[in-house]
């Protein structure tokens, strides 16, 4: 019993708590400065911007790690099934996990480990670029892509859809004023010192 409360603990003592300011990506790196390092190997490895991963996560999971879709009630009332198999921060489908996992040869990932979840929003992202010709910095086009899929987007399934078409503008605008926020502290944060605290 002593010993599995000690296990207990010691795991709870692994996961990691979402941002205290979810708003400003300098805050939100400044605090984990760990993500940033994550943020920059994503940049590097697949074009992806720094401040665009962050914006897709915020939407997906508001930065919980074990994030999981709510689920539905039976007869109003009794807790079912859940909508999709999306998990961790980036919301990614065992099926799209799956993918991520055999086109990258990322074999040692979990979608409860930030830097993972970057990972594998780049790798999307650079494969909505390549099959729908969606440039890397257009966080409206991208989210959309990354919420209907390949064929949902380029099929136009989300122009009937105004509540897609309302989170793909969310991200957007989180990914510019994220944009804004980071060139006030990049700088520094290459530097690994924050003066503006």
């Amino acid at each position: 019993m002593r010993y599995s409360l000690i296990l207990s603990l010691l795991l709870a003592g692994c996961a990691t708590s979402p941002p205290r300011n979810p708003d400003d990506l300098c805050a939100i790196f400044i605090e984990k400065a760990q993500w940033y390092k994550a943020a920059r190997r994503a940049e590097r490895k697949w074009g992806l911007p720094i401040a665009m991963g962050p914006a897709f996560i915020h939407r997906e999971s508001s930065y919980e790690s074990d994030a999981k879709p709510a689920r539905g009630k039976l007869l109003w009332v009794i807790p079912w099934r859940r909508p999709s198999s999306a998990y961790g921060y980036a919301q990614a489908t065992d099926a799209a996990w799956e993918d991520y996992r055999k086109e990258s040869n990322a074999w040692f990932v979990e979608r409860d480990d930030f830097a993972d979840a970057l990972d594998f929003i780049g790798w999307y992202n650079q494969r909505s670029n390549r099959r729908l010709g969606i440039a890397k910095n257009n966080a409206y086009h991208l989210y959309l892509a990354y919420y209907e899929g390949p064929s949902g987007y380029a099929g136009g399934r989300w122009r009937r859809d105004r509540n897609v078409q309302r989170y793909a503008r969310i991200v957007s605008d989180r990914f510019a004023r994220y944009a804004t926020q980071l060139g006030r502290c990049e700088d520094s944060l290459d530097k690994g010192w924050w003066p503006f605290r």
